[in-house]
């Protein structure tokens, strides 16, 4: 069905719109958006089982409703696919320029070890698990040749998710390191072996091509993605060097964009020519953070649309269809994937933290093996097809609990900083209806306060009186939860007869790595600095806007006049702002 461009236009906005939202209720659930994203495009697709869930409560409830046409249509997701592979190659360029080739050289001698390891066990375990299960259950069809491909399948790590949730944490340290480094060489493995396994399984069913010319082939197509790669990398080295900052979108794209068609017209594997593109640009030019920098604000938009799309995709009745093959793949697949980080790894080389929670962090699966699966139907239609059905019914577990998983490891390696987490704003919904009421009377000549001046305000008349203060001796976990649901920057704390001691700043604390050791050994009082600036009761406006307008403080404790001072409330910044403002208007 052919539809008219508002109708697109309402679907694009539809998606942005419902990507954000459920972005928002992920960073307060504590999710990486990617999860949100693939459930919100599950939930808007023309598989969901929403909108049939809603029918049935409908007609449960006597109500006759059709929501048919209230869903992402095929068509529109087909006209968004260059969107996500535009968004893949984005991600994947992202990924190389984090790795020139002097970091390289620095960590292929542990990734090495890490990998072959972990690659082994997931090969094994899952070809011999398959294998089994298809001696078993002869209805299975699952044949050693299908088993021997699930292995190589297996290995396939999702690179787009995988390090979008590493980019979102800002996480740092030797697991992001590793699980970086480990998802480039899971992918060129899986795709490596994949073809090679291919073509001596497809030998083994009658197939007339001579293996040679089809590794001879492989291995050309394999040269040409590393050559274009390069010569990609070159080109934007170089421009970047002599094109405006400004302008460097544009190039990128006009780069990036016939690269792709060239990789699809040539049937290369586009992950190694942009992985390769990265490398390159990273080895080759002193401006590779800033144009990854460039890159990260097209990468951020185009990722929520691909993420959506990807899961508008998905099928949940598939994950049902996959029956036990499918849970025998997912079990056999994490095992392989955690243990064999897990025996390989060693502990006082590469730390504990890495060893338990490494093989967690590449659960991830989807499009290297969806691609790979569909190149075995157009090969092989009755293998490729088994292959297929399998894959796309267990991505929809690994999509939505991959990314869960990768947040889970980094945040209990302490590589995340505070800031990324814990869901802290400084402003809350009423607080912003709060200001825009203001702003509307203010607009229309309206006094809000229909009283003096200002600067002879008593501080009582904008003092918050229900902000809670922290306790000298909360923990550090206690701390950040205080963080998470208070709406400033400044954090009073007091002692245990509510007497001022001190303050604890977000911007102090915001980048400290976020430990899960830290909850039972530092606490409030660690974390306090000394305060220098409060206000009394009896003090007027005037004197908290000179305490606060050369302040880095976004408000000041208001304590009682008798001593010792007890915390009574703050003054904030901003309400403070609102009121001068109009003074100063009328």
């Amino acid at each position: 069905m052919n539809h008219p461009s508002w109708y697109l236009a309402l679907t694009v906005g539809l998606v942005l719109a419902t990507a954000l939202l459920a972005g928002r209720i992920a960073r307060i659930l504590h999710l990486p958006s990617v999860t949100a994203y693939l459930l919100a495009g599950l939930a808007l697709g023309p598989n969901s089982p929403l909108l049939e869930i809603i029918e049935w409560c409908a007609e449960r409830f006597g109500y006759s409703l059709s929501l048919a046409g209230w869903h992402l249509s095929e068509e529109h997701l087909v006209f968004l696919e260059p969107v996500g592979d535009f968004a893949i190659a984005l991600v994947l360029l992202s990924m190389g320029c984090h790795f020139p080739l002097s970091h390289c050289r620095r960590i292929i001698r542990r990734l090495i070890p890490l990998s072959i390891g972990e690659l082994a066990t997931t090969m094994i375990l899952v070809t011999g698990g398959m294998w089994l299960l298809g001696i078993m259950r002869c209805d299975t069809g699952l044949s050693w040749q299908a088993a021997v491909l699930f292995g190589a399948l297996a290995l396939a790590t999702a690179p787009a998710t995988t390090i979008l949730v590493l980019k979102e944490g800002r996480s740092s340290g030797p697991l992001t390191e590793f699980t970086a480094g480990l998802v480039v060489l899971n992918n060129l493995a899986s795709i490596v072996i994949f073809e090679l396994l291919f073509v001596l399984v497809h030998a083994t069913r009658g197939a007339e091509n001579s293996i040679a010319a089809e590794y001879l082939e492989l291995t050309g197509n394999l040269l040409i993605a590393i050559l274009l790669g390069l010569a990609a990398g070159l080109v934007t080295s170089y421009f970047c060097g002599i094109v405006l900052p400004t302008r460097w979108l544009v190039l990128l794209t006009a780069v990036i964009a016939p690269l792709m068609g060239m990789c699809e017209l040539l049937h290369v594997p586009y992950l190694l020519t942009f992985l390769t593109m990265g490398i390159t640009v990273s080895s080759t030019s002193d401006l590779a953070d800033e144009i990854n920098a460039a890159l990260d604000r097209l990468t951020g938009l185009l990722c929520v649309v691909f993420f959506v799309i990807h899961g508008a995709a998905m099928d949940l009745k598939k994950l049902w269809v996959a029956g036990s093959i499918g849970v025998a793949y997912i079990i056999l697949r994490c095992t392989g994937k955690y243990c064999g980080i897990y025996f390989l790894a060693n502990a006082h080389r590469d730390g504990p933290l890495v060893k338990r929670w490494l093989g967690t962090s590449l659960i991830s699966q989807a499009g290297a093996a969806i691609a790979l699966a569909g190149i075995a139907i157009e090969r092989d239609p009755q293998l490729g097809e088994l292959l297929q059905n399998i894959i796309l019914g267990t991505v929809v577990f690994f999509e939505i609990v991959g990314p869960i998983m990768v947040r889970t490891a980094v945040l209990q390696a302490g590589e995340v900083p505070v800031a990324s987490a814990i869901f802290h704003t400084t402003n809350s919904p009423f607080d912003q209806l709060r200001s825009m009421k203001f702003r509307i009377m203010q607009s229309f000549g309206i006094n809000p306060l229909q009283g003096n001046p200002a600067d002879q305000l008593d501080v009582k008349r904008v003092m918050r009186r229900n902000v809670k203060a922290l306790i000298a001796s909360a923990p550090f976990d206690e701390v950040l939860d205080h963080i998470e649901h208070c709406h400033d920057n400044t954090y009073p704390v007091v002692s245990a007869n509510n007497e001022l001691i001190g303050i604890i700043r977000y911007p102090d604390v915001r980048d400290v790595i976020f430990e899960p050791t830290l909850k039972m050994l530092v606490d409030a009082q660690d974390l306090a600095a000394p305060v220098k600036k409060v206000l009394k009761q009896d003090e007027t406006l005037g004197e908290a806007w000179r305490l606060l307008k050369d302040s880095r403080d976004d408000c000041v404790p208001v304590v009682t006049t008798e001593t010792p001072h007890h915390y009574v409330g703050i003054v904030r910044q901003r309400d403070l702002l609102r009121i001068l403002n109009h003074e100063v208007r009328h």
